[in-house]
């Protein structure tokens, strides 16, 4: 989508600090590793996308009624922040206030940058990027700055929105956010730490690697700094990342569940295989979401990706993957947690977390780039497991945590209201209103995310069934309604039971706006908009565009 130049020219305000200044203790090798480019004798990688057909003037019509729904809903949302919280990391959409919750940089402003250009809001988006150019990296509201959220959700901002728009001045932020986010890498041993101390990064003397850090931190910085060495042709950001994918490569096969990782891990001792608990859900999510995205980011020519893709995935099958037993014997998976004991016997904790329904679309999508088509089967069924939880509770969004009951024989999976009325009465947290099927609803919350809809949203771009953009649908209309404000969206306390007006939090982060409210607009927007041939999507729903598909 090209819109032209901009309105009005964006002058560039350096920040504060040349982070690129820095003289570090602990340097890189003199020789830097480059991100890999595929050869001549290598494959290309298998088209991801359904190929769809032309659609009948009634259902453009349609499709069009929804994705216009999506987008006024969004403006809403951003006139809102604009209004009441311009320049603040989150707006709060009850009170009408703004908070800093990270470092004070305008979360939800770089955040929304592709969501606004990829809507065609045109004035929106000049608008947003001319406070983009005036951010000031050099100082921050916060003492230490988070190096996971830092990376996903201002340089992956950046990043993604220069690549739609070519506005040089995104770049040049993101090269000096990447220098902050560089410095994070200045320790003894080159990994990174979990909060980048801002003082000592500046004065280059040397970070502490923190002792254990949850595994998702230190796995999900690879897509965003080896996009932002293969935009400017600096070595240095792939570089950095490429030995902590040496260090989870090289261990994979020696964890307590091999293939998969513990839920908390040492960069500090470089040890990813020490620990018990297991799960693709909080603490864990991206570092599985970013094997197979690296591996399409890349082209597949760095093999470590497809095998840590491979691994993961065949011990996810085994082992927290399972069918739950419900009253319609829908044939659905969600996944569970994992813990292992002293004799390394592996126990199911059937747990879903909204966070981990993202591993449906990550399925499907690893399917399609290694050629499985089991796997993009398996992917739905777990795109559909968390579908069936939106459309089981009477509000029609699924709860933050619930439990189910796992099928013994999931081959034969038939609801069994004795075995319901057993399990149930085993969870303290069982409420009677809670629907059939489910024994918890732990955190009865839902707080805007956008798993269950990303994995909505794959599923509709890779296998073209209709089934998709009818839940999304589904989805859309119970959230919106829902979370309604009077100014924008706000998290909802309890989702299992039906009220005149639903208990609300005063509570929105920048994700609703850059990834729930842009993956529902893109299930109902032409597929050749952000093509999945063409972009990989950071887990903050940024769109990469594949160096193999620059002109």
């Amino acid at each position: 989508m090209n819109l032209g130049p901009p309105k009005h020219p964006y002058s560039l305000a350096r920040s504060s600090f040349d982070w690129s200044s820095v003289a570090y203790r602990y340097p890189p090798a003199a020789q830097l590793l480059s991100p890999p480019k595929p050869g001549l004798w290598q494959r290309k990688l298998p088209g991801i996308q359904h190929r769809f057909k032309p659609e009948s003037p009634k259902d453009r019509q349609l499709r069009e009624a929804r994705r216009k729904a999506v987008r006024n809903l969004t403006l809403k949302c951003w006139n809102s922040y604009r209004k009441y919280a311009w320049k603040r990391d989150a707006l709060l959409p009850i009170s009408g206030d703004g908070r800093d919750q990270f470092s004070g940089w305008a979360a939800t402003l770089v955040d929304s940058l592709d969501t606004l250009w990829i809507m065609g809001l045109r004035d929106e988006f000049d608008e947003a990027v001319a406070a983009v150019a005036e951010i000031d990296f050099g100082s921050s509201t916060s003492p230490q700055v988070n190096i996971f959220e830092t990376t996903i959700r201002y340089l992956g901002g950046l990043l993604a929105a220069y690549d739609l728009s070519g506005r040089e001045v995104l770049l040049q932020k993101a090269v000096e956010l990447g220098d902050l986010i560089y410095g994070g890498f200045n320790t003894p041993n080159r990994m990174p730490v979990d909060n980048i101390d801002f003082e000592v990064a500046k004065n280059g003397s040397g970070l502490v690697v923190e002792d254990t850090v949850v595994s998702a931190s230190p796995g999900s910085l690879t897509l965003e700094l080896a996009h932002l060495s293969q935009v400017t042709g600096d070595p240095k950001y792939y570089d950095a990342i490429a030995p902590v994918t040496e260090l989870f490569w090289r261990w994979q096969k020696r964890t307590a569940l091999p293939g998969m990782f513990p839920m908390w891990v040492s960069m500090a001792r470089e040890d990813v295989t020490t620990g018990s608990s297991f799960t693709l859900g909080g603490c864990a999510d991206s570092l599985y979401e970013y094997f197979p995205k690296m591996h399409a980011l890349l082209a597949g020519a760095e093999p470590k990706y497809a095998q840590l893709t491979r691994g993961f995935m065949e011990a996810a099958k085994r082992h927290p993957f399972f069918r739950p037993m419900v009253p319609s014997n829908d044939d659905i998976l969600v996944s569970g947690n994992v813990n292992v004991d002293e004799e390394l016997e592996p126990h199911l904790d059937p747990e879903l977390e909204h966070l981990t329904c993202f591993i449906g679309g990550t399925f499907a999508l690893a399917g399609r780039l290694l050629g499985s088509k089991e796997d993009v089967e398996v992917g739905a069924r777990l795109a559909r497991g968390c579908v069936y939880a939106y459309r089981s509770f009477p509000t029609g969004m699924m709860p933050e945590r619930l439990n189910m009951v796992p099928c013994q024989d999931t081959e034969h999976c038939i609801w069994d209201e004795q075995v319901w009325d057993r399990e149930k009465v085993k969870r303290p947290e069982y409420k009677p209103h809670l629907p059939k099927g489910f024994t918890t609803a732990k955190d009865p919350r839902y707080i805007l995310r956008p798993e269950a809809i990303e994995s909505v949203f794959y599923l509709w771009r890779i296998t073209g069934h209709p089934e998709w953009q009818d839940a999304a649908w589904d989805m859309f209309q119970a959230v919106a309604n829902g979370t309604a404000t009077e100014l924008a969206a706000a998290a909802v306390k309890d989702v299992t039971v039906v009220k005149p007006k639903l208990p609300q939090e005063d509570y929105m982060e920048s994700f609703w706006i850059a990834e729930t409210l842009k993956y529902f607009y893109l299930v109902f927007s032409p597929p050749s908009l952000i093509s999945l041939d063409q972009y990989v999507l950071n887990t903050e729903a940024h769109p990469f565009l594949r160096p193999d598909m620059r002109r």
